[in-house]
């Protein structure tokens, strides 16, 4: 016996203008084909099953309950900010965001080839998220409080990127900004670039591999991190304060300071300085290969 599947018949909408109060309120199965969201707020609202491609959204919180849905090569202005809110089983490709504050309390977001030129308080409170091909520019705090995110591929120079995240794995990222990685749980980052300063302050179980550090006073007060064959770029001080560490590191580090715990080996070490702040037990092992 065969299992017969029912794939919805889905209506289309193109190459129309739509304005005011909720004009696409409830609407399901349904194709949006070149089509313009213009003023007014919520255009497409408590929907489902919904693809729009080609489109043009303007007005205010124009995509908000709309459980799965396909947005490709589509275009959102400075006036749709807040677009997309509280819509599971979403998929964006090939799409340029010029709006702040999209993607809130959602799970299962998928994005690939986005552009997102503000970025302010965009992504918060995904529940898997995953990237690929992704920039974000300018704004400050994205991602905050994700959980079960993937990324391959990000080149960002929004600020205070990725706080309070769960369980977070990267590749191939270029991340230039400020306090990243604060207070997260369980992040490995794999051949990327971070530039900024205070990175993964109050972390647990942060892991970086093949990475290149860049900017003062990075990986403090962590527990469990993990530096396997990383690169520190010699402005780089006051590194690994009050954390327990594991690291292998090619090349020199300029200064450690205060470490609490764990295994340090580099191929040089300039300065090493334990002051009347460190805390015990003072146990971390530091040794040169040279």
């Amino acid at each position: 016996m065969f299992s017969r599947f029912h794939f919805p018949i889905m209506t289309t909408i193109s190459n129309k203008e739509f304005g005011g109060e909720r004009p696409l309120f409830g609407i399901h199965d349904t194709m949006l084909k070149n089509i313009t969201i213009t003023d007014g707020e919520s255009g497409i609202k408590c929907c489902r099953n919904i693809e729009a491609d080609a489109c043009l959204f303007i007005g205010k919180y124009p995509w908000w309950h709309v459980d799965g849905s396909l947005i490709t090569n589509c275009k959102f202005e400075p006036g749709a900010r807040s677009a997309i809110w509280y819509s599971n089983d979403m998929t964006m490709r090939n799409t340029v965001i010029d709006a702040p504050k999209l993607f809130r309390e959602m799970k299962n977001l998928t994005l690939e080839n986005v552009t997102i030129n503000d970025a302010d308080e965009t992504f918060w409170n995904i529940s898997n998220l995953k990237i690929k091909n992704v920039e974000l520019h300018d704004g400050t705090y994205p991602f905050m409080y994700c959980k079960d995110v993937y990324v391959d591929g990000l080149v960002s120079d929004s600020k205070y990127v990725f706080q309070y995240c769960e369980n977070v794995e990267i590749h191939n990222a270029r991340i230039t900004t400020k306090d990243s990685f604060w207070e997260c749980r369980n992040v490995t980052i794999y051949d990327s670039v971070i530039d900024g300063e205070y990175l993964a302050w109050h972390s647990d179980n942060v892991r970086l591999v093949r990475c290149h550090i860049a900017g003062e006073q990075p990986l403090c007060y962590a527990t469990r991190l993990r530096l396997e064959d990383c690169t520190f770029d010699a402005a780089c001080d006051r590194i690994f304060e009050d954390s327990d560490v594991e690291a292998t590191i090619n090349g020199a580090i300029t200064e450690i300071k205060n470490p609490l715990s764990g295994h340090i080996i580099a191929d040089s070490i300039g300065t090493i300085t334990y002051d009347q702040y460190a805390k015990a037990p003072h146990s971390c092992i530091i040794e040169t290969r040279l």
